[in-house]
């Protein structure tokens, strides 16, 4: 069983790196509050995150039901903090939930979380950075050593709306029968074209990156 560090809603910033939307929600910091989660509908036309109280600038490339919810392991920031010598608190990735106790990257594709008393997760994809995530962390060659690393973290969809804060118990409820983890899918878009057939039969992938799979490796899905 893990737990929540930390639920992280997004302090507006602005963001030079996409001069057309001209602010970001990247900075995320941590809240004491119990936060309502729900759906936040299709990407452009949807809420954006799915998180009630946070806010997504730039929803052509993020948000929606596939990505409702970013969520980020405690201890793969651990690793971070001493790649880079500097202290990284809860959200500064971007993530909406800092937890411990789960392998965030090693979670199947279509693995479900039971958090708090209703809220049901659904481990949907991982994250790809951007140049916003690169400019906001300055560290050089950022998005290079993301990539190499693959410690992406998970993207969630939103399958029983409910409330989460901080200390609660994160539950495993569900794990289905292939062995696509974030990981694998994240290595499969990135370095490793040669997972790529993996990606196509796992349906609870975004359709989006099973058709590109399917494209680049001629299969169908």
């Amino acid at each position: 069983m893990g737990e929540l560090i930390s639920v992280n809603l997004a302090v507006p910033r602005p963001n030079p790196a996409k001069a057309d939307v001209g602010t970001t929600g990247i900075d995320k910091r941590p809240t004491t509050e119990a936060v309502h989660v729900r759906a936040p509908g299709p990407r452009r036309t949807g809420l954006g995150s799915g998180l009630l109280g946070d806010q997504i600038f730039d929803t052509t490339s993020h948000g929606g039901d596939d990505q409702a919810v970013y969520a980020y392991a405690r201890e793969d920031l651990d690793h971070w903090e001493g790649e880079l010598g500097r202290s990284l608190t809860g959200g500064m990735f971007g993530e909406n939930i800092t937890t411990r106790g789960l392998d965030v990257n090693g979670a199947l594709i279509g693995e479900r979380w039971r958090i708090g008393d209703h809220l049901l997760l659904e481990v949907s994809a991982p994250r790809i950075p951007c140049d916003t995530f690169a400019q906001w962390i300055e560290e050089p060659g950022w998005i290079k050593r993301f990539v190499v690393a693959a410690r992406p973290g998970a993207y969630l969809r939103v399958i029983e709306p409910g409330e989460m804060r901080a200390g609660d118990p994160v539950v495993v409820e569900y794990r289905p029968g292939h062995e696509v983890t974030v990981a694998v899918t994240f290595r499969a878009t990135t370095l490793e074209p040669d997972l790529l057939p993996l990606l196509p039969p796992v349906e609870a992938l975004p359709r989006s990156v099973r058709e590109r799979a399917a494209r680049r490796t001629g299969t169908t899905i």
